[in-house]
C-alpha cells in the first residue's frame, strides 16, 4: 500500500477530508496535515507535516489546490514550500487541479503534476 501525503490550506481543510477518504476507498495510505487541522501553533504543525513529506516511505505528495474565494487552484506559501520539500526530497507530487498561474514556472520546472480533478491518474 502506498502512503500519499496530503497538502493544502486549512480554508479547504472540508475538500482536504473529501480526498482523504476517496484515496482510502483506492486503497492509499493517507497521511493528513493533522496538527494543522488541529490549530496546533504553526512552528510544531509545519516541522511535523515537512517530517512526513521528508519521509522516505512516503513517495507521493498530493497537493489538493481548490479555489479560495476567486483564486483558482489556490497554493498558499506554506503549501508551496511543502511542494519545494516534496522536490527536493524527490517526491511525485501531484496537484488536484490544474497549475496555480502565479508558481507556474517552479511548478512546471518541478515537473509537478496537475490531475485536473482525476485522482485516477495517480495509479497512471
Amino acid at each position: 500500500m502506498q502512503n500519499i501525503v496530503l497538502c493544502g490550506s486549512m480554508k479547504v481543510k472540508d475538500k482536504i477530508l473529501e480526498v482523504s477518504d476517496v484515496l482510502k476507498s483506492m486503497g492509499y495510505n493517507v497521511l493528513l496535515p493533522e496538527e494543522c487541522m488541529r490549530g496546533e501553533k504553526k512552528v510544531i504543525a509545519s516541522r511535523t507535516h515537512l517530517d512526513r513529506i521528508c519521509n522516505p516511505n512516503n513517495e507521493i505528495i498530493l497537493v489538493v489546490n481548490a479555489s479560495k474565494g476567486d483564486k483558482e487552484n489556490y497554493i498558499g506559501p506554506n503549501t508551496f514550500a511543502e511542494i519545494a520539500f516534496g522536490f527536493y526530497f524527490h517526491k511525485k507530487v501531484y496537484l488536484l487541479n490544474d497549475i496555480y498561474e502565479p508558481y507556474s514556472d517552479e511548478l512546471l520546472g518541478w515537473n509537478v503534476i496537475p490531475l485536473k480533478g482525476d485522482l485516477q491518474m495517480i495509479k497512471k
